[in-house]
């Protein structure tokens, strides 16, 4: 209960506002821009200004506030940093030069403002992951006042939400929704936010994922919730409670609502294309398929928009074959893994709970969601928790 205490009050300190901004900047360059209707339509090239934009914004701001450049060691950004470097390379010589060396710099921008934010990794109050929570509501917000407002433009896509404020598409609707939930849940095991509070999210979320008919993110929250929780179990009872009650909670709503819950699973999609994930397995054998130079095999071909033949490569791993070849592949692969082993080697906390339920998500959803390999919320996240496991103490503005 000391430890708790120490956390709940630290946890009230006041955000730093430039730090929060930067770190809204760089979630807004890569927050989707999807072709669904909106309240007010978006010309692309505005939308693709204002997210493109956002990282020299970002950049700038983070600057600001680490002004002595100051940065803090992790191999986790050495290993995105060389994958960046190389895949800017190798975009040089891409057909689309224009296009994917500007892509390439992106992801090299996008990972300079990680490093200088590093100084804020390591935080006894979870900073980012707070900065990370309330840009998710932020988002989140836009998307519920747009249903709000224009439920018609909100369910316009298959029935599913998504953005009619802001164009986002349901997949990023329900990921966005999904960690949200996960990252609270935990919090509120740990007591570090009241029960009125996680009530709240989760119910906002849990009704979010609904709505969005999401397949990918309802497992991936799941299965993360269950390991992280494991993490916790020996030394916190509520986890222990939370598991029982959410066991037997578990078996009696599938065992009612069977019926409604395939239905709601399948979408009315036949079982062909269930078995071929609604199409992506084809664009993922013509990816893995195509005869290219042992170059490209192992490189890339330098960044793409992650499709290929006109349509989306919707899965990580492909997509970063694709681009990045088995290069990428690797340095994502150690990665993820660094990640996890330095997670589990932690003492149990809040801490190595929200890490390893980020490291699990993001493995369960890059299968057929694309953005460890780029620019991503995804990419993000996995990045900025592992100093968050080593308690230095809080401190200002290095």
């Amino acid at each position: 209960m000391a430890s708790a205490g120490r956390w709940r009050s630290v946890d009230t300190r006041t955000l730093p506002v430039l730090v929060v901004a930067a770190w809204g900047a760089l979630f807004l360059n890569v927050l989707s821009f999807a072709g669904n209707p909106t309240v007010v339509p978006i010309p692309a090239p505005v939308g693709q200004l204002i997210t493109q934009g956002a990282l020299p914004v970002a950049l700038v701001l983070a600057l600001v506030v680490n002004r002595r450049g100051v940065v803090r060691s992790s191999l986790f950004l050495v290993l995105y940093t060389m994958l960046a470097v190389v895949s800017l390379m190798v975009s040089l010589h891409n057909e689309f030069f224009a296009g994917s060396v500007f892509r390439a710099t992106r992801l090299l921008g996008f990972v300079v403002v990680l490093w200088l934010l590093t100084p804020w990794f390591g935080r006894r109050d979870l900073l980012l992951l707070r900065c990370h929570r309330i840009v998710l509501w932020a988002v989140l917000g836009t998307v519920l006042l747009g249903a709000l407002i224009s439920p018609g433009s909100a369910f316009a896509f298959e029935g599913r939400l998504s953005g009619a404020i802001w164009p986002i598409p349901p997949t990023q609707v329900a990921h966005y929704g999904a960690v949200l939930l996960g990252v609270t849940a935990l919090l509120w095991m740990c007591r570090l936010v009241s029960g009125r509070h996680a009530l709240v999210t989760v119910g906002v979320c849990g009704a979010v994922l609904a709505a969005t008919h999401t397949r990918t993110a309802l497992t991936a929250v799941v299965v993360g919730l269950v390991l992280a929780g494991a993490s916790l179990f020996v030394g916190h009872a509520r986890v222990r409670r939370t598991y029982a009650w959410g066991t037997l909670a578990g078996v009696g709503v599938v065992t009612l609502f069977a019926s409604q819950i395939t239905t709601w699973a399948t979408r009315g999609q036949s079982a062909q294309d269930l078995s071929q994930l609604t199409g992506r397995t084809k664009v993922w054998s013509a990816v893995f398929g195509l005869d290219r130079p042992w170059l490209d095999t192992l490189f890339g071909s330098g960044m793409s928009n992650q499709s290929f033949g006109g349509l989306p490569i919707d899965s990580n791993w492909v997509a970063s074959y694709y681009d990045q070849g088995w290069f990428g592949i690797a340095v994502e692969v150690a990665a993820l893994l660094t990640l996890l082993v330095l997670a589990i080697a932690h003492a149990p906390g809040p801490s190595r709970a929200v890490a390893i339920f980020l490291i699990v998500y993001a493995v369960v959803a890059s299968f057929t969601e694309t953005g460890l390999g780029s620019p991503s919320p995804t990419c993000s996240t996995s990045r900025s928790p592992p100093r968050c496991w080593r308690r230095r103490s809080p401190g200002g503005s290095p």
